[in-house]
């Protein structure tokens, strides 16, 4: 399973063209995908409108459901963000160091156009899903 972040699933609901798009499109027919609790939130609280809302709930709701938290993910993200940090990088949200946290964890590769994930791929194990 591939888990998709929020920043391209927005990026995909307003039609823009970027790698990260092409290569969801391309995921969709052939991998299994991942929606996250907090990924879902993130995608819901930027709809516009509640027909926007519903319809990214419905192609949302059709993914496999990965819950992010939890004490487990809780703990080893403040020692991820911890690490980052002793390494000179400060890693702007925390909802990002618990998903790409999870993803290390449980071997999840991530599609993801936000750049504060790029220090996770580099020196935690985070696969990325352009790879």
């Amino acid at each position: 399973m591939i888990l998709i972040d929020s920043s391209v699933w927005i990026d995909f609901f307003r039609d823009a063209d970027t790698p990260q798009t092409a290569r969801l499109e391309t995921l969709v027919r052939r991998e299994r995908l991942g929606a996250g609790d907090l990924i879902l939130a993130e995608v819901l609280q930027g709809c516009s409108s509640e027909r926007a809302f519903e319809a990214a709930l419905d192609h949302l709701s059709a993914l496999e459901f990965v819950e992010i938290g939890g004490r487990e993910v809780a703990i080893e993200a403040a020692r991820n963000f911890r690490r980052l940090r002793a390494k000179g990088i400060t890693i702007r949200k925390t909802v990002d160091t618990l998903i790409a946290t999870r993803c290390i964890l449980d071997g999840l590769p991530l599609l993801y156009s936000d750049r504060d994930f790029d220090p996770f791929v580099a020196h935690l194990g985070l696969r990325s899903a352009m790879a």
